[in-house]
């Protein structure tokens, strides 16, 4: 018992030495030239953090993950086939094609899948 106290307590203490020493070698500066510098996008990182929100964009993210899930719902279909019988599957799947076919005319008749701005 007193053994494996001496061995936590030595590992404890390692660790922490090992945290010191590294966090003591790898101070950086405040004034990193990585910082300083703009992003890979291009914004820079010292202006402004409430920059206004394309809801354009937003819309465009939002349809792409739904049909993103909607496609990954789609494709355990032909596997389920052989679990299944034809009949059942076929209208499962059917009725799922119309639901999201649906789903892409009324965003393509709002609109809301031009590109152009």
């Amino acid at each position: 018992m007193s053994s494996m106290i001496y061995f936590m307590s030595l590992t404890l203490l390692i660790t922490t030495l090992l945290m010191l020493i590294a966090s003591s070698i790898s101070k950086k500066t405040l004034s990193d030239r990585e910082k300083s510098s703009p992003f890979e996008c291009g914004f820079d990182p010292k202006g402004s953090a409430r920059l206004p929100f394309s809801l354009r964009f937003f819309l465009i993210a939002v349809i792409f993950l739904i049909f993103d899930v909607e496609i990954t719902l789609l494709l355990p279909l032909p596997i389920i086939l052989t679990f299944t019988n034809f009949f059942s599957w076929s209208l499962t799947s059917i009725i799922f094609l119309i639901i999201l076919l649906l789903g892409l005319y009324h965003e393509w008749n709002q609109g809301a899948l031009n590109w152009s701005f």
